[in-house]
């Protein structure tokens, strides 16, 4: 078929160049009919990005697609992916667009950190943790206390026995981080009577070391729970490893000092917050579980009185996105971890909550050492409302495909991803890897669907991971000279306009920090 326009000036054409697209809703291009189409992909909820396959738009939250879109049964996402290839940076996306429909990111556990600019920008809270540089009580309930009075019958109730079950959990999650073993059940049974008494005794906000104090007390209540038929000697036996482990969380130990005392920076509710918690190094593997399981317990506490108190009509009512990143550490970390990240998790099944739990591979969840450990992590990516994987490695496609079914299309996709960069001799630098920013996104056993995340100009400043590795303290790459002895002086910087950012060839200058 001759393609072209005829008369004057015109002729055959071997190709037919594409007409032009716009975009506009059903009331502005109804008039169009037939020139107009609908999209192949979803269009409610923050804009992703664009299909890789159409190039439509991408819209995909998970609580749009669960209130108003209704194709997901559960607001909730995990995320899979290598390193490098920009988890973050999707869930950074989902967190600033949903801030813009009035939901509260809350990051619980900032490692590198990845969320603290983004949460800046936003005018949110940041509460940093590490040694020498922030606390938290497991002991706090936060402000359970004071929305405990405010309600009343049931709903008091209910808070309350929330937060007595999340302390108790928490404590018996740093001894076993401490021990690398379950507490037994006795000593479970102890601590759950020792909180009691001691919200009976204490006035205010207690710490660690008063419940080891209400212990070593050995009142009647705790020594009948204790089993100690009447002899003192016996009871302090019972709890002497109870007492031991207590005592190492206490007096600083290997978790000691930011669990030991009062929190200096209690959590705000109405307004977006992150846990910078990038100061814990990461040799300090069983520190930064321990960390990350109090700020995860201490956010979906905070986030289970505000429901409350909304439920009551004592406060307006505020929708929450909980993220939680690097989720393998905490299972690594100690035996029978998994069942307090899943009794926490449950624990938020509140309206209106949506949640993100970030990892890098299925086998970061199946390498645990117990059987049953493994299956409740596996549980993880089984419950989630939708899963988002970047780019894996083959070896990873028969773990993934137990809980996701996938064609071989897809999984040759997700393969392809995870390709390393190469080097692109125009600039002299390493090109960008293959698959960084583009994610399939499965629900159930649909077809997936590929997008690519790309970046405005607003958000590269905030998703910028390396800034450590290319900035001075004022942002811009320093010029930096090596003496012969050794030393380092900064004798300039290079612009932020060159796109090379390459030092000159003189071996002994470099591009540092």
């Amino acid at each position: 078929m001759p393609r072209g326009w005829p008369g004057m000036g015109g002729g055959y054409s071997t190709y037919l160049q594409a007409p032009q697209e716009w975009r506009g809703t059903t009331v502005q291009v109804c008039g169009m009919w037939p020139f107009s189409a609908g999209t192949g992909s979803p269009m409610v909820g923050v804009p992703i990005g664009r299909n890789i396959l159409s190039g439509a738009t991408m819209c995909c939250d998970p609580i749009s697609w669960f209130m108003r879109a209704k194709l997901i049964s559960n607001p909730s996402m995990f995320v899979l992916g290598k390193p490098g290839l920009g988890k973050s940076t999707i869930t950074r996306r989902m967190a600033l667009g949903m801030a813009g429909y009035g939901v509260m990111p809350l990051v619980l556990g900032d490692l590198k950190p990845d969320y603290k600019d983004l949460i800046e920008a936003l005018g949110g809270q940041v509460i940093q943790l590490g040694r020498g540089r922030g606390h938290l009580n497991v002991l706090d309930p936060g402000e359970s206390r004071e929305a405990a009075l405010r309600l009343t019958g049931k709903a008091r109730e209910a808070i309350q026995a929330d937060a007595h079950g999340r302390r108790q959990t928490m404590v018996s999650a740093l001894i076993a981080i401490m021990r690398n073993q379950n507490p037994n059940d006795r000593e479970e049974t102890i601590l759950d009577e020792a909180l009691k008494v001691l919200d009976e005794r204490f006035q205010g906000t207690p710490v660690l070391k008063d419940l080891l104090q209400v212990i070593q007390d050995a009142p009647d209540r705790v020594r009948n729970v204790a089993l100690d038929r009447g002899s003192l000697d016996r009871y302090r036996q019972i709890t002497e490893g109870l007492e031991a482990s207590l005592i190492g969380l206490v007096g600083g130990g290997r978790l000691g000092e930011i669990f030991s005392a009062p929190t200096d920076n209690p959590m705000q509710m109405d307004r977006p917050v992150v846990f910078d918690v990038s100061n814990v190094d990461d040799s300090e593997t069983s520190l930064q579980a321990a960390v990350l399981l109090a700020c995860w317990s201490y956010g979906f506490g905070a986030v289970a009185v505000s429901q409350a108190l909304a439920d009551a009509g004592l406060e307006p009512r505020r929708h929450y996105f909980v993220i939680l990143d690097e989720l393998w550490r905490v299972l690594r970390a100690g035996s029978g971890l998994v069942d307090r990240v899943d009794a926490l998790t449950r624990l938020n099944r509140q309206r209106g909550v949506g949640m993100a739990m970030i990892s890098h591979t299925m086998s970061d969840l199946l390498a645990l050492p117990n059987p049953e450990d493994r299956m409740k992590a596996k549980g993880f990516v089984e419950r989630s409302g939708m899963v988002i994987c970047g780019g894996l490695p083959r070896a990873e496609m028969e773990n993934l495909t137990e809980v996701v079914s996938m064609s071989m299309e897809e999984q040759n996709m997700l393969v392809g991803w995870q390709d390393p960069p190469a080097w692109d001799p125009a600039t002299g630098k390493e090109a960008a890897p293959p698959g960084r920013g583009n994610f399939l996104i499965k629900v159930g056993g649909r077809p997936g669907i590929p997008v690519h995340v790309g970046l405005t100009s607003v958000e590269r400043e905030i998703n910028d991971t390396n800034k450590l590795w290319t900035t001075g303290n004022d942002g811009k790459p320093q010029k930096i000279e090596v003496a012969p002895d050794g030393t380092e002086q900064v004798v300039g910087e290079y612009s932020l306009d060159d796109p090379m950012l390459l030092p000159p060839p003189d071996p002994t200058t470099r591009v540092g920090s």
